[in-house]
C-alpha cells in the first residue's frame, strides 16, 4: 500500500506545500529561505527515511516564524494523511541522540490522541538565534532562526499528525547541536512508530482505531 501523501496550505502569512513517501529512501529536496530549518529537515527526511519535498514562501522579511509553524502544520498534516488508518504499523517508536555534547531522545505514540510533551532546554535556548549572516557582499541577508520556536515546532508537528510526541534534551550547550538532536531524535522515533509490524496485520489498538 501507498503511503505517500501531498499537502498544500496557503494564508497570507506563507504558502507550503509538503509532499512525503514514509517508506522512502531519505531523498529530500527542501526549500523554506530559512537556511538551518532547511538544514533540519534535510536532516528530519534523511535520518527519518522519508523522501520529502518541501517548498515554502513565507514572509520571512518580518521574521521566520510564520515560515518555520506553518511548514511543521502541513509536514504533520502530510503525515497522517500518509498514514491512512495506521494498520499494520508498529505505533510506538523512540530513539536517543547525541551530537556532540549533546544528547537528545524523542518518543513517539501514533495514538491518534495530539499531545506534547517537551522539556530539558537550556535557558539560552530562549534567546539563541541561529544564522542570519550575510552571505557576502553581493548576497543580502539570511532569515535566521530563532531556537525558542522550538518548542512550537514540535506542538505544531504532534498535533496535525495526530501523534503523542515527547522531546527531551538531557544536557547540551550548542544550539545547533541542540535543536539537530531533536530533529534526528523525532525523525528516527517516528521513523521506527510508522515502520510496518509483520507481526501485525490490524490496527494497533484493543479500541480498533486509531
Amino acid at each position: 500500500m501507498s503511503r505517500i501523501a501531498r499537502v498544500e496550505r496557503t494564508t497570507r502569512e506563507s504558502s507550503i506545500v509538503v509532499e512525503i513517501d514514509l517508506d522512502g529512501t531519505g531523498v529530500t529536496e527542501i526549500s523554506t529561505r530559512v537556511p538551518f530549518f532547511d538544514h533540519m529537515l534535510t536532516a528530519f527526511g534523511a535520518h527519518g527515511g522519508f523522501d520529502l519535498t518541501v517548498r515554502a514562501v513565507g514572509d520571512i522579511e518580518i521574521e521566520a516564524h510564520h515560515t518555520v509553524e506553518d511548514t511543521m502544520i502541513v509536514l504533520g498534516q502530510a503525515v497522517a494523511e500518509a498514514l491512512g488508518d495506521k494498520r499494520g504499523i508498529r505505533r510506538f517508536g523512540d530513539a536517543w541522540i547525541p551530537m556532540d555534547e549533546t544528547l537528545a531522545q524523542a518518543i513517539v505514540d501514533v495514538s491518534g490522541r495530539p499531545y506534547c510533551v517537551f522539556t530539558g532546554e537550556p535557558e539560552h535556548m530562549l534567546t539563541s538565534i541561529i544564522g542570519g549572516y550575510s552571505g557576502g557582499a553581493d548576497a543580502g541577508p539570511v532569515t535566521s532562526y530563532a531556537t525558542v520556536i522550538n518548542q512550537h515546532v514540535w506542538e505544531s508537528l504532534a498535533l496535525n499528525a495526530r501523534i503523542a510526541l515527547h522531546v527531551r534534551v538531557l544536557y547540551g550547550r550548542d544550539p545547533h547541536h541542540i535543536t539537530e538532536a531533536e530533529f534526528k531524535a523525532v525523525a528516527r522515533a517516528l521513523r521506527a512508530a510508522v515502520e510496518p509490524d509483520p507481526r501485525i496485520t490490524g490496527i494497533p489498538s484493543t479500541k480498533g482505531a486509531l
